[in-house]
């Protein structure tokens, strides 16, 4: 009974101390904020009534595929990805959902810009027809108020310890388990590099 109750105890400890964390790291750079609570990130739902979303915010990101300097502005052209729900930065291992031209009101290099994850924040203007190739093919237009370039980075991975139930000296205890019997060691797997946007 009292193992019982201790196994219940531990994994309540457990699950709220993960949602704690995980609700600390909801971290939105300032730069791509914007103004309100609750941006339109619903790429597929502009294209289905793009009418319904002229002048509201949205955030959108995604590879840079093409950089075109205008007079006195810069169209990025944007292969959007879904967004990471923690900070805003495309997922890298989704696919492109669509198109965008981001509109941005000053000069960018396109050698600092091109090939580059971007997520850019600003007013939605509707959509226009483009061209991916030779192929027709929508954009979504947006007016830039705000932009955060990733770094693309790698991270290594290490698999969870695992929460075991057994003896150590005289008596039973609840802990993680590391190693070989408790002595060392790293059993679950190696580690695995994955890329992470920065």
């Amino acid at each position: 009974m009292n193992r019982q109750l201790n196994y219940r105890l531990v994994s309540k400890a457990l699950f709220l101390s993960g949602a704690l964390f995980l609700a600390g790291c909801v971290s939105i750079p300032e730069s791509i904020k914007g103004t309100s609570a609750t941006p339109v990130t619903d790429l597929n739902g502009v294209f289905v009534a793009p009418e319904l979303y002229i002048g509201q915010e949205g955030r959108f990101g995604g590879r840079v595929i093409d950089v075109k300097n205008l007079q006195s502005s810069t169209r990025l052209e944007i292969a959007v990805m879904p967004l990471s729900q923690y900070d805003a930065a495309p997922e890298l291992q989704q696919p492109s959902i669509g198109r965008l031209y981001a509109n941005v009101m000053h000069f960018l290099d396109p050698t600092d810009y091109k090939n580059q994850y971007v997520t850019v924040v600003g007013t939605i203007k509707g959509v226009e027809t483009g061209k991916v190739g030779e192929a027709s093919y929508p954009f979504l237009r947006i007016d830039v108020t705000g932009m955060k370039r990733w770094t693309l980075t790698q991270q290594v991975i290490m698999p969870a310890p695992v929460m075991t139930w057994g003896y150590y000296g005289d008596g039973p205890y609840w802990g993680y388990h590391y190693g070989y019997g408790g002595y060392g060691g790293y059993p679950y797997g190696t580690g695995q590099v994955v890329p992470v946007l920065e």
